[in-house]
């Protein structure tokens, strides 16, 4: 999967193969369930520059999706934050843009020492963008991250 930012969305699109179906030509709701938790995440990572964990996830399922019928869009973007709450709503359109699953994810955020310290993150870049001082590990004045 690959994702890019669209002004405050992430998005990504992907291709439904057959062995993701849950019914004949259809994608198995768990399987979308799980593409829009890990859109979630990255607008966790890449919005807000630190990791989280899913806490709640409320999913509407509003129409079948076909699993050859060409590409589907995720999308995702932050509704709301509150200390280290974020609500972040994705959905999943089919290949005609059509909105076919709708949820709301709620993470918990951890703040960003403790996400460089216990989970490793360092900062969540596009290519070709340097880190900034901020979410810069102290190795950062010698030219590198780790």
């Amino acid at each position: 999967m690959e994702f890019y930012e669209d002004g405050d969305d992430i998005v990504c699109q992907w291709q439904p193969r057959p062995e993701f179906q849950g019914w004949l030509n259809t994608l198995h709701g768990g399987i979308q369930s799980v593409l829009l938790d890990e859109i979630c995440g990255w607008v966790v990572m890449r919005k807000l520059q630190t990791a989280g964990v899913t806490s709640k996830m409320e999913t509407r399922y509003l129409r079948p999706v076909a699993t050859g019928s060409g590409a589907i869009t995720l999308r995702a973007r932050i509704k709301e934050q509150r200390r280290n709450i974020a609500l972040i709503e994705a959905t999943l359109s089919d290949h005609d843009g059509r909105e076919c699953t709708h949820a709301l994810c709620t993470y918990f955020t951890y703040p960003p020492e403790k996400a460089r310290s216990e989970f490793h993150f360092q900062t969540c870049c596009v290519e070709g963008e340097e880190p900034n001082a901020s979410s810069a590990t102290p190795n950062a004045e010698a030219g590198r991250t780790e």
